[in-house]
């Protein structure tokens, strides 16, 4: 949670165009073409803006879960290996780092290329693997 919230604080997310207030209210006049152009010219425009937002946010969603990966795998050294003596913390981050690395991983998603988001998913899966064996099945030492 804190690193979506310092992400969110520090990397804000492009904000998406206001749908013009021209668009949302019936006119009089119909479809005469005067009428109609302006309407079309301002829906057009607004269409060249959302494609423009949705690119912004992909490459958002993208860097997000850079960031966000990057922090977990830290976060989960950090537990294997600073706090391997106090349990409870070393516990509490590990689950911290576990859920980070899914938040990235959901983030991946949301970047709209899917060489990135196979990226994201084969590197979440190597480092649960790597996780799981430090933590349960390597044997402690003497």
């Amino acid at each position: 949670m804190l690193v979506g919230v310092g992400i969110a604080a520090f990397y804000p997310e492009p904000k998406p165009p206001e749908y013009p207030s021209a668009l949302k209210i019936p006119r009089e006049g119909g479809l005469n073409q005067p009428v109609f152009n302006e309407l079309k010219g301002e829906q057009e425009e607004f269409d060249r803006l959302e494609k423009a937002f949705e690119q912004n946010l992909e490459t958002y969603n993208r860097n997000v879960s850079i960031i966000a990966i990057v922090a977990s795998i830290i976060t989960l050294v950090v537990s294997l290996t600073l706090f391997g003596k106090l349990l409870l913390i070393a516990d509490g981050l590990l689950l911290g780092g576990v859920l980070t690395l899914l938040y990235s991983i959901i983030r991946g998603f949301g970047s709209g290329n899917n060489k990135f988001q196979f990226i994201i998913v084969s590197l979440s899966f190597t480092v649960a693997l790597i996780l799981g064996y430090i933590k349960l099945a390597k044997p402690p030492k003497a």
